[in-house]
């Protein structure tokens, strides 16, 4: 389910052309520790959208962000 949800997010930030970095976190506890105190969420599991070090949200509320026209908002770009 992560495998989907992570290459869903990526088909569309590629579809609407906006840079991104992936952080593989399955190698590095100190990334994956980082990652749930940027979500503010000890248990919190990928993906999870952080523009630099601005947390945006996890795989729903992109989604959401997606459907209701405001990614650009979601992504901390406009």
């Amino acid at each position: 389910q992560i495998k989907s949800q992570q290459s869903e997010v990526t088909r569309i930030l590629d579809g609407k052309r906006i840079q991104y970095q992936l952080v593989d976190i399955s190698q590095d506890n100190a990334l994956r520790d980082e990652m749930r105190a940027l979500a503010g969420n000890p248990k919190a599991t990928p993906p999870q959208i952080v523009n630099g070090d601005q947390y945006c949200g996890d795989y729903e509320l992109f989604v959401e962000a997606v459907e209701q026209n405001t990614l650009q908002e979601f992504l901390k770009l406009a």
